[in-house]
């Protein structure tokens, strides 16, 4: 369990937070690029976080070379970079000038949805992007935010108060009956459903050909409020534009078999994935329940968790 956040530690998030305030409002380009070099030194420094995101890479992508690998694990760390800023951004910013430079695909399958008034689940996944993505969505279809609490007090207040303001309401990740609450009044409930579940309420599914521990949240909610399911993810575009693709509802979901259901939605997230594999969350430690021998790959690191 960690501890509390000290007096120091809360003093140096707060200046962290400051910067991070300044950098949102350089012009965009310059942002994002200070934001890249701040993850590359990140990579440098988080020994723990660049082993796990290197194990996962290895899991999920055998068939590259080492050196591949490492350049897909520094366009990470830099990717992990620009989202910290992308988060700031719009926290604090206007974000009409970033809204000019987005392209919105598929809104019509949401808006489609929606107007069956069952409200929406708008699925999604930890892309490093999502934070901003997520806010540039809410302009054209505002919607409730699923979120989990961060531990350092100082950044969950920062987040309450931002999500409060971007977004219809948040929702704590553990709320199931606020969330069934927002859909049965046709709300649309954003959800990401990629992180290692608790054991209870998980099965066991094929994530990038590896079975894993996967939630069963999307089946369970969908069945409970009889709302369809729309997936969403957000990118960056090389010109320093963003894209956010909205799929088709899913038909047929959830199908009655829970096992059946996560293996298609990680099979979604796995194909998004390898459209820009450098933006997905791999610091987390998505494989610590997986099939076979061999038990938890980052073991060694279990007692800093």
């Amino acid at each position: 369990m960690r501890k509390s956040a000290s007096l120091p530690n809360r003093t140096l998030t707060r200046i962290t937070l400051v910067l991070l305030w300044l950098v949102a409002r350089l012009p965009h380009r310059v942002a994002l690029a200070l934001g890249g070099a701040g993850g590359r030194l990140y990579l440098l420094f988080s020994r723990r976080r660049r082993r796990v995101a290197r194990i996962n890479l290895e899991l999920c992508f055998p068939g590259l070379t080492r050196d591949e690998h490492q350049a897909l694990l520094r366009d990470h760390f830099s990717s992990l970079g620009q989202g910290i800023v992308e988060m700031a951004i719009g926290w604090w910013t206007d974000l009409a000038p970033v809204l000019a430079r987005t392209e919105m695909e598929g809104v019509e399958h949401l808006t489609a949805a929606a107007a069956r008034g069952r409200g929406v689940v708008l699925l999604s996944a930890h892309f490093t992007g999502l934070e901003l993505g997520g806010a540039l969505l809410n302009t054209r279809m505002p919607f409730a935010v699923v979120y989990r609490k961060h531990e350092h007090p100082v950044i969950q207040r920062t987040l309450a108060r931002s999500r409060a303001r971007l977004f219809r309401r948040a929702i704590p990740r553990n709320d199931i009956r606020q969330m069934l609450k927002a859909l049965k009044e046709g709300e649309i409930v954003w959800f990401a459903a990629d992180q290692h579940p608790r054991k209870r309420s998980g099965v066991m599914a094929g994530f990038f050909g590896i079975p894993t521990l996967t939630s069963t949240a999307p089946s369970r909610i969908a069945r409970a409020s009889g709302s369809p399911v729309v997936p969403f993810f957000p990118h960056r575009l090389e010109d320093g534009g963003y894209v956010l693709r909205i799929l088709p509802e899913l038909e047929g979901f959830p199908s009655g078999d829970e096992v059946l259901d996560a293996t298609r939605i990680n099979r979604i997230i796995e194909d998004e994935v390898r459209r820009a594999p450098h933006e997905y969350l791999w610091i987390h430690r998505r494989f610590k329940t997986i099939a076979g021998p061999h038990g938890d790959p980052y073991a060694p690191f279990e007692a800093d968790d």
